[in-house]
């Protein structure tokens, strides 16, 4: 892949700095700035959606026809490096990233032409159902029942660990269909109204201290078949590509220095440290250089929109370890200093507050999405071979 810029890529990266000069307000780099849990919260990540849904740079992954950009890798590169760099809040991937691509895949026209456009407007916002209380990386084992009646589904059971399901009114969902044959054969995807009765959002707050996530119970929730994806009892897999796109057609590079700036930041504050800690920090920073081409290798070898396929689990797995060991790096620069856990927003000493509970919360990172050793095993088989 070349990765010197040319003069039509130089422009762009002209053309995005502009506008985030433009539509980045303090207001907002300062609501991702205190995020300490996966995704910020609606108020900060909504209004950056519209502007990007505006400027028509929401969906770059997306067929041009609804809504994506056309953009080459290093387009998308220097795109979410200069977003990354500026403090830019993420937008929530549950819609755009994740059940956007697999409606286009699997979708009817019907599905596809009410549920798209919602998604870029912003009118729905979307939470993942595929977790249990007794199916977390073996996914497979997943128990919700979906019971055909007439012409509805009638659902019974729970998901647990659904990120901002309390903020959601859409849930993409795995549900058990069928108990024949392999385990993979009886589960269907099927998108829900969260405001359908029956549907109960309990919290759960993570050791962060942050309300990320949540249980969410079905008691006789009755959903229309008709908001089934794909064929019945075939959801595995549409799991399984949305699993790809969710580990790996993300750009996880640009965010990890992203983190790693507010440890330098910490560095700076905090006179006469060990040498063991910078030369931690100088391996991290050699780490991330080696994922950023790994990354930028794997997006050359893809077409506009593609997906990553098995490569995506070295991504994730890859990028989940980074995040961690950046995490612990911080908060051992902070020493003692991290015991406050949240510095006073007026400290500029200590200005990188949320280093503390983003250390708490990133050891998930080798569990959501697809546990570590699920990875490896997946690397072994269709990777290695």
């Amino acid at each position: 892949m070349n990765l010197e810029l040319s003069p039509a890529d130089q422009a762009f990266r002209a053309e995005v700095r502009a506008f985030l000069a433009t539509h980045l307000t303090d207001a907002l780099r300062a609501g991702q700035a205190a995020t300490s849990a996966m995704y910020p919260e609606p108020e900060v990540s909504g209004p950056w959606q519209q502007a990007l849904q505006a400027r028509g740079w929401l969906v770059p992954l997306w067929p041009r026809e609804w809504g994506g950009t056309g953009w080459s890798a290093l387009q998308r590169f220097i795109f979410e490096t200069e977003c990354a760099l500026a403090g830019a809040p993420l937008v929530h991937p549950m819609g755009a990233r994740l059940v956007g691509p697999v409606i286009l895949r699997y979708g009817t026209e019907a599905q596809k032409h009410f549920y798209l456009p919602r998604i870029l407007s912003g009118a729905d916002y979307w939470c993942q159902g595929f977790s249990e209380p007794n199916a977390g990386s073996d996914l497979a084992a997943l128990q919700l029942r979906a019971v055909a009646d007439g012409s509805d589904y009638v659902l019974n059971g729970s998901k647990i660990w659904t990120t901002h399901a309390h903020h959601a009114n859409r849930m993409f969902a795995l549900v058990r269909t069928s108990s024949e044959g392999k385990r993979q054969q009886g589960i269907s995807f099927l998108l829900i109204d969260m405001a359908l009765p029956g549907i109960t959002v309990r919290p759960i707050v993570t050791i962060g201290g942050d309300h990320d996530v949540n249980e969410v119970h079905f008691e006789n929730v009755r959903v229309p078949q008709a908001e089934r994806i794909g064929e019945e009892n075939a959801g595995w897999e549409c799991a399984k590509y949305l699993l790809e796109f969710e580990r790996g057609a993300g750009i996880f590079s640009p965010r990890l220095r992203s983190q790693l700036k507010r440890v330098v930041d910490a560095f700076a504050a905090q006179p006469d440290l060990p040498d063991e800690l910078l030369r931690r920090l100088g391996e991290v920073v050699a780490d991330i250089d080696t994922f950023e081409w790994l990354e930028l290798r794997t997006m050359g070898g893809l077409a506009p929109g593609a997906n990553p396929g098995p490569v995506s689990s070295i991504l994730k797995l890859r990028a989940s370890r980074l995040k961690q060991a950046i995490a612990e790096l911080g908060v051992d620069v902070l020493g003692q200093a991290g015991l406050r856990w949240r510095s006073d927003p007026a400290d500029s000493a200590l200005r990188p507050s949320v280093l503390v509970p983003e250390y708490c919360n990133s050891r998930a990172f080798t569990i959501f999405g697809g546990a570590a050793e699920v990875q490896l095993g997946l690397i072994a088989r269709t990777v290695l071979g």
